[in-house]
Order: C-alpha cells, then sequence, then structure tokens
C-alpha cells in the first residue's frame, strides 16, 4: 500500500493529480487496498476483545468482580464496548470504584475505561474502553442550534459522537472548573445560543471590568460590571419577577410562555463566587431569582471558576440548578460541590478530565457520567455571532419595564459611614421600601459587621423604632 501510495503522489507531482488515469487509479487503490486494510484491523480489534471477553472469569476474580460475567461485546471506531451480567448483590458502584483495577487488568492507559448504569436493571452495566480518545482535538462550534428558548442548546459532543442537547427553558444552569478547564469556552457557546433566540432577553453580570462579557455586549440588554451596578440589576430582575407573578395569578396562568413580545429574561453571572465576595446583597437577590423565578421565565446562568463551599452557596441557589455542567475540577471533592453530593461516588470523575472544554454535564436526560468535549468558540466566531444578532434583539415587555421603573433605586452610601453607623442604619431604614432592606443591603449602607446590625436592628425593635417587614427584611 505505501509502495502504491508513493507512486501515484510522483505521478501526480509529475503530471498533475487531475490528469487522467489518476483520479480513477485513486478510487481504485482505496477500495482495493483501503478497505481490506480496514477490514483487517477491525479484524484484529475484534480478537483482541475476543481473548478479553474468554480470559474475563479470571480477570473479575483478581480485581474483585467474580461471578461477574460478560454478555455480549462489540468493536467501534474508538474501542469497544461490553454489556455485563452482575453477581447478585454487586451494583454499577461496584464496578466503578473498581475502574483503575479493571484498567490494570485490561493493560489500558489510565482513564480509558467508562462504566455505565443499565437503566433497566440494577444488576447490569456497560463498560466501554476507550483506546483512542476521540476528544483529543478541539470540536469547532458549528454555529447556533437554537433560535427559540424552547429548543435544546447544543454544547458539544459525547465520545460517541452524538450531540450534547441541553434544554435550558425555565431552567436555571451552573457551570464549574478549575482555571484554563474551559469554562469561559461552554459559557460563550450558551451565549452564542441564546444571542440567536428571538425570545430571550440577556442581562450580564461580569465583575472582572466586563472582561469575559463585554465582547457580547451588543446583544446584552445591560451589563454590570460593578458590585452596586449588579445589586441593581438583579433587584431589577426581581421586581419583574413579583410582577410576572402577579400577572401570572391574576390571569391563572401558571407559568410564563417566552414569545418576541414577552421575552424570558436570562442573567448571566460570570464568576458568581466575585459576586459572593464583593456584593452580599446581590447574592440575596440571586437566591430569591433561583427559588421563584423559573414559572416566569427570569433564570440565571451562572459560572465560576472557584467551586469551594462558600462560593458556590449551601442554600437555595445551588440546589436550584437543575442543568450543572462541571468541567475538570482541582479537588475531587469539587465534584460532589458542583454536580450535588454522591456524584463523584457514583462515577462522575471530573477530577480525571485532561483537557480544556471536556466535561461531564447533569440535566434532564443526562443522569449518566458520559464525557463530553464542548465546542470550541473563537474570538471571531464571537464577534460574527454578536454583530449578527444585535439587531434582532427582544425588547422587554410592557409589563416588565414597569416593574423596573418602578423600582426604587438603591440608597447611595451616607457621607457618614466611618463616622456614625448608627445614623447610617436609622437613614437607611427611615427610607426604605414598603418591603424593606434586607440585613446585607443594611451592612453595606453602614459598613459594620452582621453581628452589629442585628443587635442594633433588635434594640430598634425592642423600642419600636424598627420592624421586620418579612423574614429577613427591615425598615423604620
Amino acid at each position: 500500500m505505501t509502495v502504491v501510495a508513493g507512486g501515484w503522489l510522483a505521478a501526480a507531482t509529475a503530471i498533475g493529480p487531475g490528469r487522467g488515469p489518476l483520479p480513477t487509479a485513486l478510487l481504485s487503490a482505496v477500495v482495493v487496498l483501503g478497505v481490506p486494510w480496514w477490514a483487517h484491523r477491525r479484524r484484529r480489534a475484534r480478537v483482541r476483545v475476543d481473548r478479553v471477553v474468554r480470559a474475563w472469569p479470571d480477570l473479575a476474580e483478581a480485581i474483585g468482580l467474580d461471578g461477574s460475567r460478560v454478555m455480549s461485546a462489540v468493536v467501534d471506531t474508538w474501542g469497544w464496548r461490553a454489556r455485563m451480567k452482575l453477581r447478585p448483590g454487586h451494583s454499577v458502584a461496584d464496578v466503578i470504584a473498581r475502574v483503575p483495577a479493571i484498567e490494570s487488568a485490561l493493560g489500558t492507559r489510565p482513564g480509558a475505561v467508562r462504566v455505565e448504569q443499565d437503566p433497566a436493571h440494577a444488576g447490569r452495566c456497560t463498560m466501554r474502553v476507550v483506546a483512542i480518545d476521540p476528544h483529543a482535538g478541539a470540536i469547532p462550534w458549528p454555529g447556533p442550534s437554537a433560535r427559540s428558548l424552547a429548543d435544546p442548546i447544543e454544547l458539544g459532543v459525547f465520545e460517541d459522537a452524538t450531540t450534547v442537547r441541553v434544554p435550558l427553558l425555565r431552567r436555571h444552569v451552573l457551570i464549574g472548573g478549575t482555571t484554563d478547564s474551559g469554562k469561559s469556552g461552554v459559557l460563550n457557546v450558551v451565549l452564542g445560543n441564546l444571542a440567536a433566540c428571538s425570545d430571550v432577553v440577556l442581562w450580564g453580570i461580569d465583575l472582572k471590568g466586563g472582561m469575559e462579557l463585554r465582547p457580547w455586549s451588543s446583544c446584552l440588554a445591560r451589563l454590570a460590571t460593578t458590585s452596586a451596578e449588579a445589586t441593581q440589576l438583579l433587584a431589577d430582575a426581581v421586581a419583574i419577577l413579583d410582577a410576572r407573578a402577579h400577572a401570572s395569578g391574576r390571569d391563572n396562568t401558571r407559568v410564563w410562555e417566552p414569545t418576541p413580545t414577552a421575552p424570558a429574561l436570562v442573567i448571566v453571572i460570570d464568576e458568581y463566587a466575585e459576586l459572593a465576595d464583593t456584593a452580599p446583597a446581590a447574592v440575596g437577590h440571586a437566591e430569591s431569582i433561583a427559588r421563584r423565578g423559573r414559572a416566569v421565565a427570569v433564570d440565571l446562568l451562572t459560572a465560576t471558576q472557584r467551586p469551594t463551599q462558600k462560593a458556590m452557596g449551601g442554600g437555595a441557589l445551588r440546589s436550584q440548578m437543575s442543568v450543572r455542567v462541571c468541567l475538570r475540577v482541582r479537588e475531587r471533592r469539587d465534584v460532589d460541590l458542583i454536580l450535588d453530593k454522591g456524584m463523584l461516588a457514583a462515577g462522575w470523575h471530573a477530577h480525571t478530565l485532561d483537557g480544556p472544554g471536556k466535561f461531564y454535564v447533569l440535566a434532564d436526560g443526562h443522569n449518566q457520567p458520559r464525557r463530553a468535549r464542548g465546542y470550541l468558540v473563537t474570538d471571531e466566531h464571537v464577534r460574527e455571532t454578536a454583530a449578527r444578532y444585535a439587531d434582532q434583539r427582544p425588547d422587554l415587555d410592557p409589563l416588565s419595564r414597569a416593574a423596573i421603573e418602578h423600582q426604587p433605586r438603591a440608597l447611595e452610601p451616607p457621607t457618614t459611614i466611618a463616622d456614625d453607623p448608627e445614623q447610617a442604619l436609622l437613614t437607611a431604614l427611615a427610607h426604605a421600601p414598603d418591603d424593606g432592606l434586607t440585613v446585607p443591603e443594611l451592612i453595606d449602607a453602614t459598613g459594620m459587621r452582621r453581628t452589629w446590625v442585628y443587635d442594633r436592628l433588635q434594640a430598634l425593635a425592642a423600642a419600636g423604632d424598627a420592624r421586620q417587614v418579612t423574614r429577613g427584611r427591615w425598615r423604620a
């Protein structure tokens, strides 16, 4: 085959590849030599797999899976996969726990074995051996796949070449991963699709000076780059949420159906950990949106490179994220912080991902730990997509615009904060809106610690000078 290829190249160089009979000779060589070579390669792979199947009882006993057996095995482009039946009393968790031992017994490279639960039988599973990494190279982004928020968004490709499709309508999204894991790339894939949707208004929060989100600014109706702007933006989103909820209750409708004239609102927060550190008042608004926003199509899309317990939060925000994308993490425990408790033990080994853009996705229809790689979105893709859809972005509906116009603006920090925090607290309470101010907002207004604010509020309440409007909200 090498001799034939060399001869054809020499002739093509001398007289040109398009001169007859070179094209016909090339096609004939591919059919005559290439197909048998490919068939021989597949046959050799099948022989190797058959040997593993025959030796499996001995291998299984050596690695602690005695009693399991291979029901069938199939060779594919990247390796092979086998359907396994486990010994009674064993589960897929036992197989996952022994993946390193399986790789050693089979003589594969580390990270080559994947294990998936059989959804129809607790005592069966599928073991996939990836001999050649199908995600070794970048996968170019083909462009937006969605034109409406109701359309699933294509994030990338699984190892079996199927497309990762994730629904985002009435869902909050969390994207987490350590530095250089490809978090920005996945975020750009989502933004590129949302920019093409005619029934979505996009707001952005980027406290790194807009470094990540500013390239999309032509498609963002609002972009907050400071803590004060972020707090006000989220407060306005809560006002929209309340207005839509009130209208839905009045009209006896359960959900807000996005349309170009009544679009959904998606708030993109890049590096949520920075927001949690610098704008505690904004966190309360974000949690309120997470709890109540989905039915009225006010959704959060958050991303963070620091998946710590403090950054991710332990309450409403994280628990309401129904779509979670986990890229490479630094420590094993971070898997459970991003995805959920127990996911690491269930086989979601994001700490072993070995390239930027590789991820696991947990969402509706994606409940098995399957590795995927996100599309590569270049700076040129961002510029072209943002320019293409900038003039097609919808405006907020009149109800939502009216809710923002009637939303009280954030209080300016009193000039006497450093000298008289007591007076700053009284001033903030006196100018609070009807539904009161949250404790984080009062912390911002006074510059004092949480315990100090709580103590003063209790004293003012006992003296009849302040009251708790609802849980966690106060006014004079």
